[in-house]
């Protein structure tokens, strides 16, 4: 009896395809909930800001 170390493409299943798509974009929307791409999407937080020394 013959045992496949790794799977191949005959073994991927419609199922197992749906899976990894749905896997992946929730993967993507992750990312982009918890680093977004633009300033105006981050929260807003108090803001702080310095002076320069006057000479």
């Amino acid at each position: 009896m013959t045992k496949r170390i790794r799977p191949s493409l005959k073994d991927f299943t419609r199922r197992d395809f749906l899976a990894s798509s749905a896997l992946t974009a929730a993967l993507f929307i992750v990312a982009l909930l918890l680093f977004p791409a633009s300033h105006e999407a981050e929260g807003k937080g108090p803001q702080v800001t310095t002076q320069a020394p006057s000479r």
